[in-house]
């Protein structure tokens, strides 16, 4: 219903509060370094415009009530309105214990361009996509709309909500704390000494 003027509406909406010296000095950050996936539960923020043009969606809206092979009997629309996670809690508890060196939300745009932004300038992001937890919704989006896989990963997050960087001597704890606090949690890739450019998907 109407909302009185004098209220707000805070539903979505969440505020991080971190001690300074424990957020994330990617200084530390060094060749040997882990990197940690948590998934994603679809989409959520990513490529919607691409989205709508690949399936049609505007000019065909019956087509979120299809229920394509590969969503395991989903519908295209629950599959695609999978809502965004929220990682707050997990990673408050991994950061209280573990030191983080960084962290990436994988939102609004894929791996190439979120994943950079959390490297110092002497280390490149290697990431094994073998091992990247791509949930069935990209398959189907690369198939139906032929893409390319450089540019599935630019534009989508592919099954992973956000990444996190450790010390290879701190992975095996990030994991069992992040898995006590109720993730999947899976290593996707490592860094490597800086090369031609600042992530390689491979």
């Amino acid at each position: 219903g109407m909302m009185p003027d004098d209220e707000y509406d805070l539903a979505g909406f969440t505020v991080g509060v971190v001690d300074k010296e424990k957020i994330l000095s990617n200084e530390t950050m060094q060749a040997g370094d882990v990197i940690l996936a948590l998934p994603s539960t679809g989409v959520h923020s990513n490529g919607f415009s691409l989205v709508r043009k690949i399936f049609d969606i505007d000019a065909n809206p019956d087509v979120l009530h299809t229920a394509p092979a590969e969503l395991g009997g989903k519908t295209l629309g629950e599959a695609l309105l999978a809502p965004t996670k929220i990682y707050v809690k997990p990673m408050l508890e991994l950061m209280r214990q573990v030191p983080v060196k960084s962290v990436s939300h994988i939102t609004g745009g894929g791996f190439y361009e979120n994943i950079p932004r959390a490297l110092n300038d002497r280390v490149t992001a290697r990431i094994d996509k073998a091992s990247v937890p791509v949930l069935p919704i990209f398959r189907l989006l690369q198939k139906t709309g032929g893409i390319s896989e450089h540019d599935m990963f630019n534009t989508f997050n592919m099954g992973v909500g956000m990444c996190v960087i450790v010390a290879p001597e701190d992975a095996d704890r990030a994991m069992e704390i992040l898995r006590s606090q109720g993730e999947q949690v899976t290593v996707i890739g490592e860094v490597v000494p800086r090369g031609e450019s600042e992530i390689e998907i491979c």
